[in-house]
């Protein structure tokens, strides 16, 4: 079963992988997330699955009684019950870092997008307008890191090349990922005094608007704000705030509280909010990389060997 959206033409090297092995493949062709009850219906004939961001929760599992493994297209997990898989004896993996490098690139590109009003010179010139907006360099400006996973590590690489000085919050790592880096290890307060932050943490209880009224008043007035993380990890409505007031220059927002936003979403009356859409993992490199990755995984399974990255 296959529930991630277009995986075929995404994923054409996985999907041979497969192929090639004897799978019989149900791919989603619907050009949307399955819905809970399309998941009821599939997951059922299903002896393993390639999942996008359906839901599997304890009523699916119910229903996928031949499962034995889902391979997830991509990192995030918050979509799968992984206690429920455990107690199946349903073998979870992910690709961590498979899409790292696609994810870090798109924040970097965010940045530049708001710093330089990119969205809006273009707009303006396709309107006939020619004005010119003075922006602020990347280069030299400091930058904070909330979470330091594999998103976070690639683009401190990235970022050594525009010479910023940077900073990582994450307690779950130990200091000595961050110095090959040139990373400093930081409390999160000393994290936020920073030009830019950008954020690349999960979304967990402790995560949850971990940037909030009181965190983004810690930022410098001027500062700007990314997001590639997660969406709940922003309290959109504080944020809001901190633009209408002036003291954020800007932000850019790959991901929202609630997905799709919506049209009247105040952020977007913001002229230096750039918008994209949940897009940070979609190049053609990470999509190679991801479908081989978790078609292996399946073979793997089927083979009598244990997959890579086992998440339960």
């Amino acid at each position: 079963m296959i529930g991630a959206v277009r995986w075929g033409s995404l994923c054409p090297a996985g999907r041979q992988l497969l192929v090639d092995h004897g799978f019989a493949l149900n791919e989603n062709h619907t050009g949307q997330p399955y819905t809970a009850a399309d998941m009821h219906r599939e997951a059922a004939e299903a002896d393993a699955s390639i999942c996008g961001v359906e839901e599997w929760d304890e009523a699916v599992f119910e229903r996928a009684e031949r499962v034995r493994i889902i391979a997830r297209l991509g990192v995030g997990l918050d979509n799968i019950d992984l206690a429920a898989a455990r107690r199946r004896n349903v073998d979870v993996v992910n690709v961590p870092g498979g899409n790292a490098l696609s994810v870090a690139e798109l924040a970097v590109g965010l940045i530049l997008a708001v710093q330089r009003q990119i969205t809006t010179m273009n707009a303006e010139v396709r309107a006939g307008i020619w004005d010119r907006y003075v922006g602020e360099e990347l280069s030299g400006k400091r930058v904070g890191l909330v979470g330091f996973g594999a998103t976070a590590r690639s683009m401190a690489r990235l970022l050594a090349g525009f010479g910023c000085p940077v900073k990582a919050y994450d307690p779950h790592v130990d200091p000595r990922a961050a110095a090959p880096l040139g990373v400093e290890l930081a409390p999160l307060d000393e994290v936020l005094n920073s030009d830019v932050v950008s954020l690349h943490a999960p979304h967990l209880p402790a995560t949850h608007h971990i940037i909030n009224a009181d965190t983004l008043a810690k930022m410098p007035r001027g500062a700007v704000l990314v997001n590639v993380g997660r969406g709940p990890l922003v309290d959109e409505a504080a944020l809001v705030e901190a633009l209408a007031s002036g003291h954020l220059a800007g932000a850019g927002l790959d991901v929202f509280e609630a997905e799709p936003p919506s049209k009247d979403n105040p952020l977007f009356s913001h002229p230096c909010v750039v918008a994209s859409t949940h897009a940070g993992a979609d190049t053609a490199q990470a999509y190679h990389r991801i479908g081989l990755a978790t078609a292996q995984a399946i073979v793997d399974v089927f083979s009598g060997l244990r997959p890579a990255n086992l998440a339960n």
